[in-house]
């Protein structure tokens, strides 16, 4: 008999802001961490106003972790301390690796018309923490997408997709945490089942329609994230059609201490994060 994976908890997101007064839904993302592991924050932007998100992200700083953007539409224009300077748009990836420290902008390139992705926060293991900065710049047509025999469109981000049917590499594969992050656009009446390893923390995210998950009474709707068990299989249906995100990574189980941008395994190491940023260090 199958034995499928639990919901543990529905998760909503919280509407706030971030950087220079960006509007976004924090879908996950400050307390109860160990609940996330290996994720630290999933945010979610989406506006057809300009006044929404036209400050961007100024220059700030990261240590400790890696962030993930995802756009859906709109353009971004990314520029780091290390020269490296990329056009994010509609399909594409930004993968950035703070490691010891990354100093960086995240600023709109349009004046007007929608804005939509999300952002993803990944944990890196205490060993890797303080090693080199890195940046990937992937653009749509670089970001791997198939098409499954139910009809379901899928953009493979990280991890590998495999069905049992169809098997492709996402864009970016990652050690330690070995997430997955895919897009699955479910059309009325579609089934898929994503192969997850054991152990993995899963969590799907519906940011358009409604999703039924096998072995469980309860749908989940729009703006809602299921946080699944770390055992047993996975099989999504969708009687009406929807658009749904599915993050899986397998947990580091390290302590996590955060203190804004900076996210280290003791208060000492974040003391020397703000140390190494106010005495011009964190990027040396």
């Amino acid at each position: 008999m199958t034995q499928f994976r639990k919901v543990l908890a529905i998760h909503t997101g919280q509407p706030t802001s971030d950087g220079a007064g960006v509007k976004l839904t924090r879908v996950f993302g400050g307390q109860s961490a160990e609940l996330f592991d290996p994720f630290l924050m999933l945010d979610e932007f989406g506006s057809d106003t300009a006044d929404d998100y036209i400050a961007g992200f100024p220059s700030h700083p990261h240590r400790g972790f890696e962030t993930v953007t995802y756009m859906i539409e709109g353009r971004m224009r990314h520029e780091d301390h290390m020269g490296n300077v990329g056009l994010l748009q509609g399909g594409g990836v930004q993968w950035m690796t703070a490691a010891r420290g990354i100093i960086h902008s995240e600023m709109p390139e349009q004046e007007e018309g929608a804005m939509r992705g999300f952002q993803l926060w990944v944990n890196l293991p205490g060993k890797t923490k303080l090693g080199p900065a890195s940046y990937q710049d992937i653009q749509p047509e670089n970001v791997p997408k198939l098409t499954t025999e139910a009809g379901v469109n899928v953009t493979v981000m990280a991890g590998t997709f495999d069905d049992g049917q169809v098997q492709h590499p996402g864009a970016v594969q990652r050690p330690d945490t070995e997430p997955f992050y895919f897009d699955m656009h479910m059309p009325a009446g579609s089934s898929i089942s994503p192969r997850i390893p054991q152990g993995h923390r899963v969590f799907v995210y519906v940011y358009e329609g409604t999703v039924e998950l096998a072995g469980q009474a309860q749908a989940i709707g729009t703006s809602r994230m299921a946080r699944l068990s770390e055992e047993g299989d996975l099989q999504l249906h969708s009687a009406s059609g929807a658009k749904v995100l599915l993050i899986a990574g397998k947990p580091l189980r390290e302590p996590i201490v955060q203190y804004g941008p900076f996210v280290m395994n003791t208060r000492e190491e974040i003391e020397q994060a703000l140390r190494d940023f106010r005495d011009d260090k964190l990027t040396a």
